[in-house]
């Protein structure tokens, strides 16, 4: 898949509502890769993943928990627009997505996948279960290695137990040598 094109898709309807396609930024053959769920509106205007309250809040406890600044890790959506009042993505998008997806973390090969949320960790590791049972379980896509933890989102909205289940996640991701 031409990963040049993927501005312009036009695959499912999502394309009607969106400003722009949010690919992702970050460095080449990373040794991280975060996917989250969709974009939101600060992403959708922004034309980046995470850059509201809640990826401010991902990159702190990356920061604090991994040591890692922003610019060394990419960061991604499974859906690459938003849905439509920030909806949760529909199954369909996510599979339509879902090359797009699959030939970000073939081109840039890295060593570790963080999934943020349940549409993510079932997108990148095929978890069938809720991020409640998922989060901080090991996953795989194809010979990488990752965790699911729960969507920053969730923790603004729930509060400091959340974030500290993110930040065990974290760990578990860590000491896997990240």
């Amino acid at each position: 898949m031409d990963l040049t094109e993927l501005p312009f898709c036009q695959a499912c309807g999502l394309h009607t509502t969106r400003q722009r396609v949010v690919v992702g930024s970050g460095p080449v053959a990373p040794r991280l890769m975060v996917v989250g769920e969709a974009p939101g509106r600060h992403e959708d205007e922004g034309g980046e993943p995470f850059i509201g309250r809640s990826g401010q809040l991902l990159v702190r406890l990356i920061h604090e928990e991994l040591g890692l600044e922003r610019a060394h890790y990419f960061v991604t959506n499974a859906v690459k627009c938003r849905p439509p009042q920030n909806r949760t993505p529909r199954t369909s998008e996510v599979a339509t997505c879902r090359p797009w997806l699959e030939a970000q973390i073939d081109t840039l090969r890295p060593t570790r996948i963080l999934a943020v949320g349940n549409v993510a960790a079932r997108a990148v590791f095929g978890f069938s279960e809720g991020i409640s049972r998922a989060h901080g379980r090991l996953g795989h896509y194809g010979e990488v290695p990752g965790v699911a933890t729960y969507h920053p989102a969730a923790a603004l909205r729930a509060g400091p137990n959340v974030v500290d289940v993110m930040r065990a996640d974290l760990r578990v991701l860590r000491n896997l040598g990240v």
